[in-house]
């Protein structure tokens, strides 16, 4: 028998992509590169941790996908795999290793550092083959670290956040 999708999920992963989204275009701080730093890593890490790894990467790389296609359409193919990975990363260290410690923060900032890793990684690998190898690709790994930082740190302080909430979530709460 087939295992149906729950209404409770798809709206989940709808809210988390429009998330992704708003808070990507939203909020912009242009960076020396030509580009721009936001808030949607934040999301996108969230996405992952809320949602678990399957539905919080279809939201994020979705969700980060429609960003680029209404700003910098040339990265929209590469943020779609980019982004669902790292929310994916995100989510799987979270269920991995949240239940290990009392505070699921340090799983949070783990999970965290691997997945902007594989953003960093991830964008110097595209520019490289569509800029081409140089120094225009190369001076963008701090760049993307910046913005990976921004938005490990913007995620940690919002599940802090929420563990504080009254209304339970059940994934978050110890």
């Amino acid at each position: 028998m087939k295992k149906q999708v729950s209404i409770h999920s798809l709206t989940a992963t709808g809210l988390m992509c429009a998330l992704c989204t708003l808070l990507t275009m939203m909020v912009q701080v242009p960076s020396p590169m030509g580009g721009y730093f936001n808030l949607g890593d934040c999301a996108v890490l969230l996405s992952g941790i809320l949602l678990g790894p399957f539905y919080g990467g279809i939201a994020a790389g979705m969700g980060s996908c429609l960003a680029d296609l209404l700003g910098y359409p040339l990265y929209a193919p590469a943020t779609l795999l980019i982004k669902a990975t790292m929310a994916m990363i995100s989510g799987s260290c979270f269920l991995a290793l949240s239940h290990r410690w009392k505070f699921p923060v340090i799983s949070v900032v783990l999970g965290g550092i691997l997945a902007e890793l594989v953003m960093v990684l991830g964008y110097f690998v595209f520019e490289c083959f569509v800029l081409g190898m140089g120094y225009g690709v190369a001076v963008n790994i701090p760049v993307n670290a910046l913005q990976g930082t921004l938005g490990l740190i913007c995620t940690t302080v919002t599940v802090m956040a929420l563990q504080r909430t009254p209304i339970p979530i059940p994934i978050l709460s110890k």
